[in-house]
């Protein structure tokens, strides 16, 4: 027989939906406002979850005979301008917006923008 997982308790403050990392930091272990139940601390085992971060430059379309007619040292124009912001997914969802930097010798994102997208109920 499967076990299966409780349900989150029931939030007292449903206009507030989730918390911003900052919010978690300054509690760091006290229970977050309008939900006493839940502590950073109860957070652990989502901390291990793996997810997938993307960060897109720019987008292209192009028809087929085309893209078969690439070669190396093509150049494919994107839909963004030099210094505009890049988006940045987590599981194909917008969460931010950012800009490319050099870290040593690796690309990184500073994060400029965090987009809030409304849950649907």
């Amino acid at each position: 027989m499967d076990d299966a997982p409780a349900p989150p308790p029931d939030s007292k403050d449903k206009g507030k939906e989730s918390l911003t990392l900052s919010e978690l930091e300054a509690n760091s272990g006290e229970a977050p406002k309008g939900n006493s139940s839940v502590t950073v601390n109860d957070l652990d085992a989502v901390y291990g979850i793996p997810v997938e971060v993307a960060a897109v430059l720019g987008k292209a379309e192009m028809q087929v005979s085309h893209l078969l007619k690439l070669g190396r040292g093509a150049v494919i124009e994107l839909d963004r301008k030099v210094g505009e912001a890049i988006d940045i997914y987590v599981n194909n969802r917008l969460v931010a917006r950012g800009e490319v930097v050099v870290v040593e010798d690796r690309l990184g994102i500073t994060m400029t923008e965090i987009i809030k997208s409304e849950r649907s109920a």
